[in-house]
C-alpha cells in the first residue's frame, strides 16, 4: 500500500468483519504502545453535539434525527438512509472528508514507532490509502455470526444484513498485506499480535 502522504511514519491499516475481533487485537496492539487512531471513534467525534456537521445532518434530515441531549440518533438515522441510496451519497459526501482529515491529524500526532490506523471500513471507505500496510483480522463467517449475536443479542439474519453491507472475506483476503486468523482464544491472538509486532517494529525502523 502507498499512502498519501510524504511523512516516514510507518501507518499500519487494522480492519476486519464484524465479529472478527479488530478491537481485542487494537487493544493488544496498544498493551504494546502503539497508537491506535479507531475510525468509528474518529466518526462520532465529527458530529458531536454543536459541531458544524451535525448541523448540517439536523438541517437536512430534520431535527427530529437529534436525541433530547442534542447529539445524534443513529439508530434513526440508519433506519432512514437504509432505504434511501440517495440520503446514503449525501450523508458519505459529508462525513468522509471530515473523518478522513480527523484520521489524518491524529495519525500525524502520533508519537509510537508505528500506528495503526483500526477501521472496519478500511476498503470500503479508501481510508486503505493512508496506511503503508494493512493487517487483516480474519475468521470464518459462521464464528461471526455466533459471536456477533452472542454479543450483540440479535438473530443471524440481523448479522447477516450488517455483513452484506461490507465487502466478503474473500475480498478482504485478497487486498490484505498479513491476514490474522482470530479463530482460537484470546491467549492465542495475544501471541500473534506479540508476533507481528516485532514484525512492524522491523518495518518501521526501514522508514526512519
Amino acid at each position: 500500500m502507498v499512502k498519501d502522504s510524504t511523512r516516514h511514519l510507518f501507518v499500519l491499516g487494522l480492519t476486519g468483519g464484524i465479529g472478527s475481533g479488530k478491537t481485542a487485537a487494537s487493544d493488544l496492539f496498544a498493551s504494546q504502545g502503539i497508537t491506535v487512531v479507531d475510525a468509528d471513534l474518529v466518526s462520532r467525534q465529527v458530529v458531536t453535539p454543536g459541531s458544524p456537521a451535525l448541523l448540517s445532518i439536523a438541517a437536512h434530515f430534520g431535527a427530529d434525527i437529534l436525541l433530547p441531549d442534542g447529539s445524534l440518533d443513529r439508530k434513526s438515522l440508519r433506519a432512514r438512509i437504509f432505504s434511501r441510496p440517495e440520503d446514503k451519497h449525501w450523508l458519505e459526501s459529508l462525513l468522509h472528508p471530515l473523518i478522513q482529515a480527523e484520521i489524518g491529524r491524529q495519525i500525524e500526532q502520533a508519537d509510537s514507532p508505528y500506528v495503526i490506523l483500526s477501521s472496519p471500513l478500511l476498503f470500503e471507505t479508501g481510508q486503505d490509502r493512508m496506511v503503508d500496510r494493512v493487517l487483516l483480522i480474519d475468521v470464518p463467517e459462521s464464528i461471526q455470526r455466533q459471536r456477533t449475536s452472542a454479543r450483540d443479542e440479535i438473530s443471524n439474519e440481523a448479522v447477516d444484513r450488517i455483513m452484506a453491507t461490507q465487502l466478503s472475506r474473500e475480498q478482504r483476503r485478497a487486498q490484505a498485506d498479513d491476514i490474522l486468523v482470530n479463530d482460537r482464544d484470546l491467549q492465542h491472538l495475544a501471541a500473534q499480535v506479540k508476533t507481528l509486532h516485532h514484525h512492524y517494529l522491523q518495518l518501521a525502523g526501514l522508514r526512519t
